[in-house]
């Protein structure tokens, strides 16, 4: 296995790649990620551990979503069940995703705990989802520094965890080595991937500004929410459909060949 760099435009690319695979098959994709949301609403819901649960199961759920933006890419139907491939194989890789999971999940709950030095604990209480969002609360000056805090604190980790589900599952390594690699390809790669952050952040911001007036000049405020949520919905869809691609030329084997 190596690194592979590639240069800062291919960011872009990855924005492409992923909204033309979902629109090779837009309704098995998006039930995919709406399964996978729904998934990981209900255990948040669970009393006490739900919000661990959900934590510790987002590498692997995340990483049925890239195998099934795979199957897309590939011209073939993604099936729902592709959402279980984390938990199909094999007991080796099994058990190294559901420690990944866990790393994820007590690094994500340290975000938190840090955060909540700065404001008490509101910012970490409205993300999940015990505490109400009200608008007091939010422009607060504690809770908008606790909230930068845990953004800039969340990097890192997101950094480690890119590519590490993918190399799980499709390389065996192990999780400490996953997450090494991750890292440096994230690093070996940091303007690809910026770029591929400000463009998906551009999208959403045109679809929502673009909705916004059509909605304004309907004069209809209940249709507008409903196209937000629609397109909101249908835009993380095509975002998470990308994270394919940016492990997919991120790495090759010896004879320069992707992983995946």
């Amino acid at each position: 296995m190596k690194l592979k760099p590639v240069p800062a435009r291919t960011g872009w690319l990855w924005v492409k790649l992923g909204i033309a695979t979902f629109a090779r098959q837009p309704l098995a994709l998006a039930g995919l990620f709406l399964l996978y949301m729904l998934a990981l609403s209900l255990l948040s819901a669970l009393p006490v551990i739900g919000n661990l649960l959900a934590l510790a199961l987002l590498p692997a759920t995340t990483l049925g979503l890239m195998v099934a933006t795979r199957e897309a890419d590939r011209g073939k139907f993604p099936l729902p069940t592709l959402i279980l491939s984390a938990f199909r194989a094999g007991r080796e890789r099994l058990r190294a995703m559901l420690v990944l999971g866990a790393v994820y999940a007590l690094g994500f709950m340290a975000v938190l705990g840090v955060s909540a030095l700065f404001d008490g604990g509101q910012f970490a209480q409205v993300y999940l989802g015990s505490a109400e969002m009200t608008q007091e609360v939010v422009l607060s000056d504690s809770f908008q520094q606790a909230m930068w805090i845990g953004m800039l604190l969340y990097l890192p980790l997101a950094l480690l965890f890119w590519h590490a589900p993918a190399l799980v599952h499709w390389q065996g390594i192990s999780p400490a080595k996953s997450l090494f690699f991750s890292l440096m390809a994230c690093w070996q790669n940091k303007g690809a991937l910026a770029l591929f952050m400000l463009a998906w952040m551009g999208v959403f911001m045109v679809t929502g500004l673009v909705l916004s007036l059509l909605g304004s000049l309907l004069g209809s405020p209940d249709l507008l929410a409903s196209l937000l949520f629609a397109a909101a919905l249908t835009l993380a869809a095509m975002f998470f459909s990308s994270f394919y691609f940016t492990f997919r030329d991120s790495f090759s084997d010896d004879d320069g060949q992707p992983l995946a």
